[in-house]
């Protein structure tokens, strides 16, 4: 549902009441991943060798960084450079040495 089609469904004091229950109780994907972080850092802690990791672990170490955007790993050159090399490889295995 787009926004515009939310604004004619539903008034301006029904959207705000649903704002004001979202800042109470918040839904959505990222509640789910503090919650699953939640669980994971609990039984990571339950298993920990408080000698070898000191530092208790927290539902944040269990979860995706959303707004932190990838570091690429290989370059467009580097992809260039290893589909130029497996066409060599399959060429050399498929030439019948005619040419």
């Amino acid at each position: 549902m787009t926004v515009r089609e939310l604004l004619e469904r539903i008034d301006s004091r029904e959207l705000s009441e649903w704002m004001a229950y979202f800042e109470l109780e918040p839904w959505g994907t990222e509640v789910d991943d503090w919650r699953a972080g939640l669980v994971a850092s609990t039984i990571a802690n339950v298993n920990r060798d408080p000698k070898k990791q000191k530092k208790p672990f927290q539902p944040k170490d269990f979860m995706l960084e959303r707004d932190k955007e990838p570091t690429p790993t290989q370059s467009p050159e580097d992809h260039q450079k290893i589909l130029g090399m497996w066409g060599r490889v399959w060429q050399d295995k498929f030439d019948d040495g005619d040419s």
